[in-house]
């Protein structure tokens, strides 16, 4: 190679000093440059090596439900997804996240549009060029199979898919200076489901499933580990978005999750620790209904120093549109001083409180408000009519006591102990046909 450099003129050869030198300046010049970028990328690579060895946590980024694909009242959130996770991937490099969790129901359908599958490809892709290890598990909304696909070969960059649950929930093992961490990757789970894999325990409730599961993982509780689980737990608090089961049919109770150092729990959109910090609903990066305009979202990271040493903070996401609710009479939310200091492109439910319906009030709006999503009336005439609720007071109340009031409002009597059994039977079937 020398020789053909010489041959070409690139290189010449000091017979009397018994060097090579490069006769063109202008290559000389290059050269320079070339080795000059080099040596700065090497020292780049080996400063980054240290302080990884250094440093004295392994920062996680937990998320869970990012219902891609999903329409609130029938608009399409996907445009509002694709700013989030941009925004998800700012975090993750200005807070130098090592990995990823995300807790399940990573689409919105168990069969999902095009465009939502295209979104998460290019958000996984993203990561994956960032060389950070990415733990996904399924949801509920999710194909257990779908998300499986390609697991095996996806691994190989890090991205780690759960697989269908079949056996034993074997860990992934990563590693920092305090030794090996253990990641549990529990997708969502049925009782019907656990018992197939077990089926000489007494598997009826889903307390019993998730429990079988954990106690086959044989965890080591001398290493840290963590758990990523889509499951109600028992003391959370729910929102009108989330599914609804009869009779709190579906709990866990948090005690199943003892043995781990950390819980990243996926299932519900509003975040929340269970019990102690260490337990753990992340919630949706968005709203995704106006019982959820009071949450406060926000990107979940999770410093994991030696065993039995966690520091949990939260990053506000700053999303495209907000959600939130107004209401006054069409006079007032039309009035330039009402809005001229609010971000009117927000998505909005708004209560109009005139007595008379306005004509064409929704088009009307929406030249101030373009993404109006609800429109209702709070007057004399709804009131009297029962319409209008209070949200809080809805939410509160479970399947079955909406199903007694609303029985009792239609017939003028409340329903039978005979007729609220078969109600409860049926709406049991139904839900487990549903999940």
């Amino acid at each position: 190679m020398l020789t053909l450099l010489i041959h070409l003129g690139y290189l010449a050869y000091n017979e009397d000093e018994r060097t090579v030198f490069i006769p063109n300046a202008e290559i000389r010049q290059e050269f320079r440059a070339v080795v000059k970028m080099a040596y700065k990328e090497a020292v780049f690579a080996l400063q980054k090596n240290y302080q990884r060895r250094r440093k004295k946590t392994m920062r996680f980024l937990h998320l869970s439900d990012l219902h891609l694909g999903k329409r609130v009242n029938e608009f399409s959130m996907l445009e509002d997804q694709a700013y989030i996770l941009k925004e998800i991937l700012n975090i993750i490099d200005e807070q130098k996240v090592e990995a990823v969790l995300i807790a399940g129901d990573v689409y919105d359908k168990v069969i999902p549009p095009a465009e939502a599958v295209r979104l998460l490809d290019d958000f996984l892709t993203r990561l994956a060029a960032r060389e950070l290890p990415v733990f996904l598990i399924s949801g509920n909304h999710d194909s257990a199979e779908r998300v499986a696909f390609g697991s095996r070969l996806m691994s190989s960059r890090q991205i780690y898919l759960s697989p269908v649950f079949e056996s034993d929930v074997e860990p992934i093992t990563i590693s920092d200076r305090y030794g090996e961490i253990n990641i549990y990757m529990l997708p969502f789970v049925k009782p019907s489901l656990v018992k197939r894999v077990y089926p000489e325990e007494e598997i009826i409730t889903y307390q019993d499933a998730v429990n079988a599961a954990v106690q086959h993982m044989q965890i080591d509780t001398d290493k840290r580990n963590i758990l990523l689980a889509h499951q109600f737990v028992t003391g959370a608090a729910r929102c009108d978005s989330e599914e609804l089961s009869v009779g709190g049919v579906d709990d866990v109770d948090a005690a199943v999750f003892e043995g781990f150092d950390y819980v990243a729990l996926g299932h519900l959109h509003g975040p929340q620790k269970i019990g102690k910090e260490t337990v753990r609903y992340s919630g949706t990066p968005l709203k995704y209904s106006f019982s959820e305009t009071n949450h406060k979202k926000a990107a979940v990271i999770v410093d994991v120093e030696e065993k039995g040493k966690i520091n949990i903070q939260q990053i506000p996401f700053l999303p495209k549109h907000d959600m939130r609710e107004i209401r006054g009479t069409y006079m007032e939310v039309t009035a330039l001083d009402f809005y001229k200091d609010m971000k009117t492109d927000d998505y909005l439910h708004i209560t109009l409180t005139d007595e008379e319906d306005i004509p064409d009030a929704i088009g009307k709006l929406r030249t101030i408000y373009p993404n109006i999503m609800k429109l209702s009336y709070d007057n004399l005439r709804t009131r009297a009519a029962g319409t209008v609720r209070g949200t809080a007071e809805v939410e509160e109340k479970s399947p079955m006591e909406l199903l007694r009031e609303f029985y009792e409002l239609q017939n003028n009597q409340p329903m039978t102990d005979e007729q609220e059994e078969i109600a409860r039977g049926m709406m049991e079937e139904i839900w487990e046909d549903e999940r």
